[in-house]
């Protein structure tokens, strides 16, 4: 994804909370994602990812990056509100992705990320240094050790299929939020995620169109996109001497 201007180091001051979508507000202790800690989405719902990832648009800097992603939609990202112009992919980093992320952090302020297998307490805390340095938000996708928060997704049912006929036009689900400090005990919100528009919203905010509901499924892929190249020079050859290492 071409950009004329490469991603700045994460300044240290005015980290405090990296703003969210109004919509999961309410579904979070603080009312945004803290910055530098890392928050695991149960289950890796892809669509919760990205609109927790939507708010980094109304940041100065605004940088994001998806690592082992693969199946990310670029248009389910914009559709969600990502600036894909300011989203830098590395869709297979293999074995590599903590330096992946390590390099990254310093230059977005948030990274999705699905590891490539298992993850160690000793490595997450490594990680958690990395991000308490950088500001950097790590949204992952599964569990994480040591998570200052954790999110899900349940209850989900999928709108605008008729006897046969029709198309998915949105999706209503249960979101829940708990970890630790002031995260202890558990939130929940109905959404829309995604709503006829892509969005993430309230469900209170009904959708006339929505009327006929879809058997629920287990994963419904948003987007065929194929993922952004990471274009930025500059991290293209600090990746590179990841790889080698």
């Amino acid at each position: 994804m071409a950009s004329k201007a490469a991603p700045e180091a994460v300044p240290a001051a005015g980290r405090g909370l990296l703003p969210v979508v109004p919509a999961l507000r309410e579904v979070l202790p603080e009312g945004g994602l803290r910055r530098g800690t890392a928050v695991s989405v149960a289950g890796g719902d892809t669509g919760l990812l990205l609109a927790l990832a939507a708010g980094v648009r109304e940041t100065e800097g605004g940088w994001a990056a998806a690592v082992g992603l693969p199946e990310l939609g670029l248009a389910a990202a914009e559709g969600y509100g990502l600036d894909l112009r300011r989203l830098l992919v590395a869709d297979d980093p293999g074995p590599h992705w903590a330096e992946v992320v390590s390099v990254l952090a310093g230059a977005v302020e948030l990274i999705m990320l699905r590891p490539d297998g298992p993850v160690s307490p000793k490595l997450a805390a490594r990680l958690a240094a990395v991000l308490r340095r950088s500001g950097c938000v790590l949204l992952v996708a599964g569990p994480w050790p040591g998570a200052v928060l954790r999110l899900g997704v349940r209850s989900g049912r999928w709108f605008g299929l008729g006897d046969g006929y029709g198309q998915l036009i949105g999706r209503q689900v249960e979101v829940m939020a708990e970890g630790r400090g002031s995260a202890v005990r558990g939130r929940t919100a109905r959404l829309w995620l995604p709503d006829e528009h892509g969005a993430v919203r309230a469900v209170e905010e009904a959708v006339e169109s929505a009327e006929q509901p879809a058997e629920q499924t287990a994963a419904v892929r948003l987007g065929a996109v194929e993922p952004a190249p990471l274009e930025h020079l500059e991290y293209f050859e600090r990746l590179e001497r990841v790889a080698v290492v």
